[in-house]
């Protein structure tokens, strides 16, 4: 239990960087804490982080422990429900990894804290393609087909996406007709993280017509900038149709190019397969394939 101990306290002192934090989060002096980290690096033959006045930072071999010991947790947690939980009630720490997609996410994450209060989500956006396992994450969301054999796949609904702009930005510059038209406008571009590469404006064309090399007037890595850029009259953006619902609904933004667009997409919620998932990820995974694609968008 001693080693199992030191676990728990070298987790909690490589989320925070702080002995102090860990000790607060744990019920526990820092001293205690920094007792329990020496035991481990004494027991282990090796040292788990740098110290100084100011900060605590793990190296290498801590940065490797650190996902063994996450797993590890995990799967102590995981059998603690199996064999004793099976049938309790949700609760306890639930980590999942999202698309920086909110306004898809937020509203029926904020229904699932009223619903199960006895779960603490730990949130983590990022369109980076995390290791769920590795990492232990109890869930994650994706667009895209499902590749990974260690992971069940549940798919939450589809959904395509528009090109939209202002009505003021397109009173300015006019209202594209066909997609040659955008070469002549202001377009709001999105770039992918683990590539650099801009994402492509998928539009119908003649068949051995080249694509458009359209023009870049931003580049972001989120959906909410050019949201806004395009509600401020800054551009065209294309956008998946969920996030501009409402202003489209309310005539704050237009679609335009309607019968060329032609980009569509999937969202999956994946968690580890197990032949027992915890009550907290079948309420998550449950609850998530019920509201998603029905909750309001709000802008």
């Amino acid at each position: 239990m001693d080693s199992l101990s030191g676990f728990v306290v070298f987790v909690q002192v490589a989320e925070t960087g702080s002995f102090v934090a860990a000790g607060r989060l744990l019920g526990v002096s820092a001293s205690a804490v920094g007792k329990s980290v020496a035991r481990l690096e004494d027991r282990l033959g090796v040292r788990l982080f740098h110290r100084s006045t100011r900060s605590v930072m793990l190296t290498a071999e801590g940065a490797l422990f650190l996902e063994r010991s996450r797993r590890i947790l995990a799967e102590i947690e995981a059998a603690e429900m199996e064999l004793s939980q099976a049938t309790a009630a949700p609760r306890g720490r639930l980590r999942v990894s999202l698309p920086m997609v909110s306004s898809l996410m937020l509203p029926v994450l904020g229904e699932f804290m009223r619903e199960y209060p006895e779960i603490v989500l730990d949130l983590d956006f990022t369109d980076r393609l995390v290791d769920v396992v590795e990492e232990g994450f109890d869930a994650v969301i994706r667009a895209g087909e499902p590749a990974d054999s260690r992971l069940v796949a549940r798919k939450l609904g589809s959904f395509r996406s528009v090109l939209v702009a202002s009505p003021d930005y397109l009173l300015r510059r006019g209202t594209p007709q066909v997609p040659a038209d955008l070469l002549g406008h202001a377009c709001l571009h999105y770039r992918f993280p683990h590539t650099g590469k801009l994402e492509p404006w998928e539009l119908h064309r003649v068949a051995g017509e080249p694509e458009l090399q359209l023009p870049v007037s931003m580049i972001c890595n989120n959906i909410e900038t050019r949201l806004r850029f395009s509600l401020q009259g800054l551009g065209i953006a294309y956008l998946p149709e969920f996030a501009v619902k409402k202003p489209l609904a309310d005539g704050r933004l237009r679609a335009i190019l309607e019968g060329y667009a032609r980009r569509s997409g999937v969202f999956y919620v994946l968690w580890p397969a197990s032949k027992y998932p915890s009550p907290k990820v079948r309420a998550f995974v449950d609850f998530l394939s019920k509201h998603v694609f029905s909750a309001p968008c709000p802008t």
